[in-house]
């Protein structure tokens, strides 16, 4: 692929971040029968971006190995990084970012074995198809413009992070600022804890 640009990986960062926010949202419909704005006030999850070029540095794609040692090394980061934030934000914030405890294979409330399994499927045929095209695109079309957006949008993104988190950890609580039932306010069952 060659080398990309620091912008490149930025605007990388800002897309990623997006179908983050989608991916978890489509995640909330299935399970709880809502979407949310998931914690912050932009539509956009800024540990998504991150961890697609983390793994882009620390792995490539897959047609640099084998399929399935990517997947296994990909499931293995993924669940590293589960129990890594939530455990972090556990203990900064006092809340229990999420909780897949009700999942079977579940390790600690962080990690479960199937949503290990299907966010690595999804960054793996991400990688695979996706990540190389969406290189070439943003390389091709690297005007002052695209650069603007990357610098910007990975700024506002890293402040709406931490404005979000300092709301946590001060009021010990989840930043709900809107939430969109699909189901009806009474059908809807989420674990508090």
């Amino acid at each position: 692929m060659g080398e990309i640009s620091i912008y490149t990986y930025l605007d990388i960062i800002l897309i990623c971040s997006g179908i983050g926010f989608v991916i978890e949202n489509i995640w909330l419909v299935l399970r709880y029968g809502y979407f949310d704005n998931r914690n912050m006030n932009l539509p956009f999850l800024l540990g998504y971006g991150m961890a697609v070029v983390a793994i882009y540095m620390l792995l490539g794609t897959p047609k640099d190995m084998p399929d399935m040692k990517y997947y296994i090394m990909v499931l293995v980061l993924v669940s590293a990084g589960e129990l890594i934030l939530g455990i972090s934000v556990e203990k900064i914030c006092n809340i229990h970012y999420w909780d897949y405890s009700s999942l079977p294979f579940h390790l600690t409330r962080y990690t479960s074995l199937f949503t290990s399994m299907g966010f690595a499927e999804i960054i793996t045929v991400f990688m695979r198809f996706c990540f190389p095209k969406l290189v070439m695109y943003l390389s091709a079309n690297d005007t002052v413009v695209m650069k603007f957006v990357g610098i910007v949008g990975v700024i506002a993104l890293i402040f709406d992070f931490l404005y979000s988190f300092i709301r946590m950890k001060r009021t010990k609580n989840h930043y709900t600022k809107w939430r969109v039932n699909l189901i009806g306010e009474n059908l809807h069952r989420e674990k508090t804890v």
